[in-house]
């Protein structure tokens, strides 16, 4: 903290973080209204259409009366919180902003896009390529006396555990970056340990992933392993700052 910068007290940081929370809910409400006026196309066009592109096409079902309804203002409302994800950062980073050097502080624009960007990589990447070699797994696995009809609650339960934890771990980096800057990890530390990191990443990857499907695993493995790679380059940038 600066020196001509006034110490908060408790209280502050209690009245400066509800603020912080407010602005973080304004946010989403205004990323879900945006998300509610195009909440068809999405539901139809997005978010069902990887169950339409199996062989054989998954069957969606509705077993409830209101089913459809809850569906909706269940993608209405994490499709705000998507959406609002940078602001949502930001308002984090700016709650933490008084402890940070000053130095440090002219980063946050940076973390906040860097970060937001890796977390909607990670969602995007799980849409494209694992969510369809997923569905396409369990669409043609088993027996054909059985027809695959999958209930609309357990389908989006599927892919939002699959898309939102796929862009969890691409924030790999991120992490990476902080443990760094406070003096926890080193980049030798992570060179020496590689093939520890790699049975880690295989055992991350098993468990996002939902199912025995390999293909998945594997398909998480990959970009896994580079981000790791990756994150040995930003440990070291990180730490040639902080020497400077």
């Amino acid at each position: 903290m600066a020196v001509n910068e006034k110490e908060m007290s408790f209280l502050e940081h209690l009245e400066e973080l509800r603020w912080r929370i407010i602005k973080s809910v304004i946010g989403i409400v205004f990323g879900s209204i945006i998300v509610g006026i195009f909440v068809d196309f999405i539901v139809n066009n997005i978010l069902f259409a990887p169950a339409k592109n199996t062989n054989p096409p998954l069957t969606i079902i509705n077993l409830k009366p209101y089913g459809q309804f809850l569906l909706y203002m269940e993608v209405v409302l994490i499709g705000g919180v998507v959406l609002s994800v940078p602001n949502i950062i930001y308002q984090l980073w700016k709650f933490v902003e008084p402890a940070l050097k000053s130095n440090e502080k002219k980063y946050v624009t940076s973390v906040v896009i860097f970060t937001s960007v890796c977390f909607l990589a990670g969602i995007v990447f799980a849409y494209y390529t694992i969510l369809p070699a997923s569905l396409t797994f369990f669409a043609g696995f088993g027996s054909n006396i059985i027809e695959n009809k999958i209930a609309a609650n357990e389908y989006m339960s599927f892919v939002l555990s699959l898309t939102l934890a796929s862009g969890l771990v691409f924030e790999l980096p991120m992490v990476s970056f902080f443990l760094s800057k406070i003096g926890i990890l080193k980049p030798a530390f992570m060179r020496k340990y590689r093939r520890h990191a790699i049975v880690i990443i295989l055992l991350i990857a098993g468990i996002v992933t939902p199912g025995p499907d390999i293909t998945s695993q594997i398909l998480l493995s990959i970009p896994l392993l580079f981000l790791y790679e990756v994150s040995i380059l930003i440990c070291k940038y990180s730490q040639k700052k902080v020497k400077e």
